[in-house]
């Protein structure tokens, strides 16, 4: 079963306009299948194979002759060499669009080979997990609970007969076997998941290095390196803090969050939509799933840097969606039906920030639709976000 995406529209506009197109996102949201249903008629090679990745790195000239355009490279951080005689090879035919379509796992590779030497020829796109509006178009009964619990890989929703703790569980082993190993600075691999499962006891929480290094056992700078690889290889996510010239002592530090629903649940032991409920972990798994949507619907809308959260000594707001002159502000809460109380930091930041500067501000909650609460404010069923 094929789940359409929402960014195939801008993949085939970019390939029309762009000489290259770079599709980055961490292992398994899509990349390649995407690229190769979209693109039929270009040749694929995929670098994820050693003989294919050693050609590409120590004789590039011969591999490309192997592999011309228009091509598919998958995995192309294996071969950094291979990024300058790219360069050339898009020169030669520099009025020619579409002739190479890069996918990458590792953000750090592969950014600085295109920075350096792609610069100005390739659009840069990433793939997250499946958004809940693509989850519900292919599986129209899929219930927000299961969505979050199987989290957003689509190979768990085009088969619903795979098993998904069994999924995670590879997927862990094959992202720390693959791509974790191949980075320098982790000397073990068993400390790292460890690092890994305690981020996602944090999850939606400020990040505090300090107090994370401590509990794993790893030095302060260890953890910020590790953190780095986390967000480079599309595992987590830092929100940044919002700030506004009207406002005083915000805080600096970023959140927390994991990509993607399902491989949080896997990591804190939540398997089923049960244990879901009960666990104390709700609030900030459903947190986490309210961000991803809101991290969808604004790179679908193409705006960029747009989404923040607030905090000052005493309040916080979840999320802040700055849209130039105006603002929308979120809480994101565990509820069906949100009350007064819920909507008390909203009324807070609203007034320290000014009432003509606020466009919308809601409660992100699991009521089925909509609906206005008091004071102007509103219950947002998660399904109108996207």
């Amino acid at each position: 079963m094929w789940i359409r995406r929402q960014v195939e529209a801008r993949l085939r506009r970019s390939h029309r306009t762009r000489p290259v197109v770079v599709l980055t996102g961490a292992r398994q949201t899509g990349k390649t299948s995407t690229l190769r249903r979209l693109f039929p008629r270009h040749g694929f090679v995929s670098l994820d194979l050693p003989s294919e990745a050693e050609q590409a790195e120590k004789d590039p000239v011969t591999f490309l002759r192997r592999h011309p355009a228009p091509a598919i490279i998958d995995e192309v951080q294996y071969a950094p060499a291979l990024f300058r005689h790219l360069k050339s090879a898009v020169d030669a035919n520099r009025d020619r669009n579409g002739q190479y379509l890069l996918t990458g796992s590792q953000k750090f590779t592969l950014m600085k080979g295109v920075s350096e030497s792609l610069a100005g020829r390739a659009d840069i796109i990433e793939l997250e997990t499946l958004s809940l509006a693509e989850i519900l178009a292919a599986r129209a009964k899929t219930g927000i609970e299961t969505a979050i619990v199987r989290g957003g890989f689509p190979e768990l929703h085009a088969n619903p007969e795979i098993d998904v703790p069994a999924f995670y569980a590879s997927y862990l082993a094959t992202y720390l076997e693959r791509d974790v190993r191949s980075l320098a600075g982790v000397g073990s691999l068993r400390d790292f998941e460890r690092f890994v499962r305690a981020c996602a006891l944090r999850a939606a929480n400020l990040l505090n290095k300090a107090d994370l290094a401590r509990d794993v056992g790893i030095a302060p700078s260890t953890a910020n390196q590790w953190l780095s690889i986390l967000e480079a290889s599309g595992q987590i996510v830092l929100l940044e803090p919002w700030f506004s010239n009207r406002t005083k002592s915000i805080v600096k530090s970023p959140k927390l969050y994991l990509a993607d629903t399902g491989l949080l649940c896997a990591l804190l032991n939540v398997s089923s939509t049960d244990q879901l409920r009960r666990t104390p972990n709700a609030g900030a798994i459903w947190e986490t799933f309210a961000f991803a949507q809101l991290r969808h619907r604004e790179r679908h809308a193409g705006r960029l840097h747009s989404l923040y959260y607030y905090r000052d000594r005493s309040r916080e707001v979840d999320f802040v969606v700055d849209a130039g002159n105006r603002v929308d502000l979120y809480e994101a809460k565990w509820t069906e039906l949100p009350m007064e109380s819920d909507t008390t930091n909203l009324r807070f930041v609203r007034d320290i920030i000014g009432p003509a500067r606020i466009r919308s501000s809601a409660v992100i909650c699991r009521a089925p639709n909509s609906f206005p609460l008091q004071r102007g404010f509103r219950a947002l069923a998660v399904m109108d976000l996207s």
